[in-house]
């Protein structure tokens, strides 16, 4: 496909998907939902085993383009529930349905939906300038994308409400510290420090980490016995593939595995 508001590439195993509106950092539109969704296809046929997801210029993503003539007030289409069920709700559970790691590289801010779409990543990698900004209450609305369901799963309720209902900036430092995202580095170590844990992704066992990211989303809705009945089953199936034997193999003779994600 041709795009013009990403900039997507495949190679290697590792998918790189650049959200590429810097005049408007990176805020969505129409047509950027569509052409996501695109790369998000090209993505699961592909051979890739990892997928990066980061922002050019200055900015992550500040979420929705309120200009959008699709959300704007007075617009001829702004329901923002429809554009939630159109756009939003399929990008995050795709985002977290894909068989393979999502590394999420916030390069600056990421703010509304932006911080959320951020959140529904597997991993998440801020520069130490980054920022994660709920601005929903300023503008009279709900969190979406997500925000109501990760923020009090990952900093707890006494946190998630007051991001939510303050709408304040938390720096990538604060949200490291909290539990929010995985890591925060330096600016100038971002590039690096997610080229290496994209590398080292796409080499790794691609079916059991696609498998691992589920056993691990789904259990909010089951009980401890229940996930052992799902962890049971998985480990079945996954003793039977081909990087399991290699990994063992590896092991007894004390090299690198080799794996293929099969």
């Amino acid at each position: 496909m041709s795009y013009q508001t990403i900039l997507f590439e495949s190679h290697g195993g590792v998918a790189r998907l650049t959200l590429n509106r810097p005049e408007r950092l990176n805020s969505f539109n129409t047509e950027m939902h569509a052409e996501v969704r695109g790369a998000l296809a090209e993505v699961r046929s592909s051979a890739a085993r990892v997928l990066v997801i980061t922002g050019a210029g200055r900015g992550f993503c500040a979420g929705q383009d309120l200009g959008d003539r699709a959300v704007a007030p007075g617009g001829q289409a702004a329901d923002l529930g429809e554009s939630i069920e159109r756009h939003y709700k399929p990008l995050v559970l795709g985002l977290r349905s894909l068989p393979l790691p999502v590394i999420a590289a916030v390069n600056g801010v990421a703010a509304g939906a932006g911080a959320n779409i951020a959140l529904a990543c597997d991993v998440v990698i801020a520069a130490r300038s980054a920022s994660f900004v709920q601005a929903f209450a300023r503008l009279g609305l709900v969190p979406d994308s997500g925000g109501t369901w990760f923020l009090p799963r990952n900093v707890g309720t006494a946190r998630a409400l007051g991001l939510a209902l303050l709408g304040e900036k938390l720096a990538a430092e604060q949200a490291a510290a909290w539990g929010l995202i995985w890591r925060c580095v330096d600016d100038a170590e971002l590039a690096g420090t997610v080229e290496t844990l994209a590398q080292g992704l796409a080499a790794a066992p691609t079916r059991g980490l696609a498998r691992t990211k589920q056993a691990i989303y789904e259990s909010w809705g089951r009980s401890l016995a229940e996930q052992l009945d799902v962890e049971r089953d998985y480990q079945a199936e996954l003793g039977r593939t081909a990087d399991y034997a290699e990994g063992v193999a590896a092991f007894s003779e004390k090299r690198t595995p080799r794996f293929l994600g099969r």
